[in-house]
């Protein structure tokens, strides 16, 4: 069978913007059907790359050719649509729909319109006056209702909450035509990608399969070439060990090969130590961090006052790590705003530690100083911060936040929207903190910014709490996950994410209240049929891993006392006897583990 044919080739592509050269003897193709998730640094070439791709760009030198009939659809980062328009004649011109039956009976249209919750906007209602993020999302159903050969979005996650994610990541990777996607939702770049491209210093290197096997692929290709960049390197094999040993939603369908993986994290520890944080957490805080009492809160709209919570109680602990997800409109900012004391409750009461320094990063970053530069803005706060264990300098968090030493002395006025976010993220930081609030933190952040925020938050041993709506970074930074669905309550989610969404897609179905910072519920839920078997099984599969890695030490160590009982008849067979035990344990549970990681898979 011939290899599908490119619907877009580009042919030693050189692209730069005075100085800076971005695309440097470029030359690749976008096959029919294929889907690729396009990562790197903010500012590396992304949308540079993007715009070549569909024209938006003329490259400087090279050739770009295009298949004469191909379709194409592009989403920008800028929202951009046509004045005096409504939603209807965005998404659902008369020049594709003559009579509304015609899309009204199209059950794809009517699940573009639910998943993108266009249906609650209105579809006479007027873009002019709406949010960036409604209009983000009227021009991302605009494209995918249309029949495309080739669809090309930049950051179509942002300003959707983790359900819409989900319907979206579903909603391209069952359509026919090509795919090309920005994106720094390393989950979503998981679910849908075949391929991933990765721009950095003027070239593009691609990789097969999604976010896993690119972390793989590129630990393995710094490793074959002896890279001496040890920072970035350990925070690769780090990543990488958290994607082996992480959720049961990542173990049981790992993408890339086992056995190469195992070499390569063979002596990396767990990510972080979460007994020993706690511990620490527990010096520095006390018993107590927040504990919010029988509140009521409500907003006022032009209806007049909308309940959020109703004799809300919640228990926030030292060292809790709790993530916090929600339908839009539901409270999740509402309820940081509580804790750190910027709104009042109409009723109930909200008790703060007496040892609390809390850190509250919201989703504006206007309390930047424009005039200052990047650095001293940093050391304003602090020159030194202590996180865990490690003092950093003011310049050494800069650095491992992007901020390279020439770009320390930009002025905070002439940076990137990305790069004031981690500018936000740094001064928050070298605060010293012993309580972090985090509203939307992965906005406008790269894989790399991500990962090194991870990796500090590693380390953070205090409370952390995370609105977010990227499931990965919630995952991978949060022990707990609660839930708010609009009903003025909050609900401990032991399943995590996937507990959230499986309960959405029920019908929104009531959970238990969240009492306790653990996330443990206090009566237990009733599961989901359609999802209960695959979520146990997830569960089960991540314990028995856990236990293999446990009797893969005893063994070792079993081996080991042997050796050293050699001239000890007595010992040494007692000592035999235990391996053999060992052995035979660790056999019995790696059959039940690849039978419990089937069954996860469906």
């Amino acid at each position: 069978m011939s290899a599908p044919l490119n619907l877009v080739n580009l042919e030693r592509v050189h692209k730069a913007h005075g100085t800076t050269v971005i695309l440097d003897d470029v030359s690749l193709g976008v096959a029919a059907g294929e889907r690729i998730g396009v990562v790197g640094r903010n500012g590396g070439g992304k949308s540079t790359l993007l715009g070549v791709l569909t024209g938006a760009q003329e490259p400087d030198s090279g050739r770009v050719t295009r298949r004469g009939d191909i379709a194409m659809g592009v989403l920008d980062q800028s929202g951009t649509l046509p004045p005096g328009t409504t939603v209807r004649d965005v998404v659902l011109p008369p020049s594709m729909f003559a009579a509304e039956h015609e899309w009204a009976g199209d059950p794809a249209v009517r699940s573009v319109l639910a998943g993108l919750e266009l249906d609650r906007l209105g579809l006479d209602s007027p873009v002019a006056p709406m949010s960036g993020g409604e209009r983000r999302r009227v021009a991302l159903a605009a494209q995918l209702i249309r029949p495309l050969d080739l669809l090309v979005l930049d950051e179509p996650t942002n300003h959707l909450d983790v359900e819409g994610v989900a319907w979206l990541a579903e909603y391209v990777r069952q359509r026919a035509g090509g795919l090309v996607v920005v994106t720094h939702d390393r989950w979503f770049l998981d679910e849908v990608c075949t391929t991933t491209w990765e721009v950095a210093d003027g070239s593009v290197h691609a990789y097969d399969g999604g976010y896993s096997a690119y972390t793989l692929a590129r630990a393995e290709r710094a490793r074959i070439a002896s890279v001496t960049e040890d920072r970035r390197m350990n925070l690769v094999r780090k990543e990488l060990a958290w994607l082996r040993r992480g959720p049961p939603a990542r173990t049981s369908k790992p993408r890339f090969r086992i056995e190469a993986a195992q070499a390569l994290i063979a002596d990396e520890p767990p990510a972080r130590d979460t007994m020993a944080l706690a511990g620490f957490a527990a010096r520095r805080l006390g018993k107590t961090v927040y504990d919010v009492e029988d509140v009521d809160y409500s907003v006022q709209t032009e209806d007049g006052p909308r309940p959020l919570f109703r004799d809300l109680t919640w228990h926030v602990g030292p060292g809790d790590r709790i993530g916090i997800v929600g339908v839009n409109g539901a409270g999740k900012t509402s309820l940081l705003k509580l804790l750190v004391g910027e709104n009042r409750p109409d009723d109930g009461k909200v008790v703060v530690g007496q040892t609390v320094a809390p850190a509250y990063l919201s989703q504006h970053v206007t309390e930047l100083p424009p005039r200052a530069r990047v650095l001293e803005a940093v050391q304003d706060v602090a020159r030194i911060a202590r996180i865990g264990n490690q003092e950093i300098s003011a310049s050494s968090l800069a650095e491992r936040f992007g901020f390279a030493a020439n770009r320390q002395w930009t002025p905070v006025g002439d940076l990137s929207g990305g790069e004031r976010r981690r500018l936000q993220l740094l001064r928050l930081l070298m605060g010293e903190p012993n309580v972090l609030l985090l509203d939307e933190p992965t906005n406008d952040l790269d894989i790399d910014t991500l990962t090194a925020l991870e990796d500090l938050l590693d380390h953070f041993p205090g409370t952390v709490l995370v609105v977010s709506h990227d499931r990965y970074f919630v995952d991978r930074v949060c022990d707990s996950v609660v839930a708010l669905l609009g009903d003025g309550s909050l609900a401990a989610l032991p399943g995590g994410v996937e507990e959230y969404l499986a309960r959405r897609a029920a019908g929104g179905a009531p959970l238990t209240t969240a009492s306790g910072g653990s996330g443990t519920a206090a009566v237990p839920v009733a599961p989901v049929a359609s999802a209960a078997d695959s979520r146990a099984a997830r569960k089960e599969a991540s314990r028995l891993e856990r236990r293999m890695l446990k009797l893969d030490a005893d063994e070792k160590t079993l081996h080991e006392q042997l050796a050293a009982a050699a001239a000890d008849y007595g010992k040494a067979a007692e000592l035999d006897a235990r391996l053999r035990a060992v052995r035979a344990e660790k056999e019995q549970v790696e059959t039940d583990w690849l039978a419990a990681a089937e069954l996860a898979e469906g």
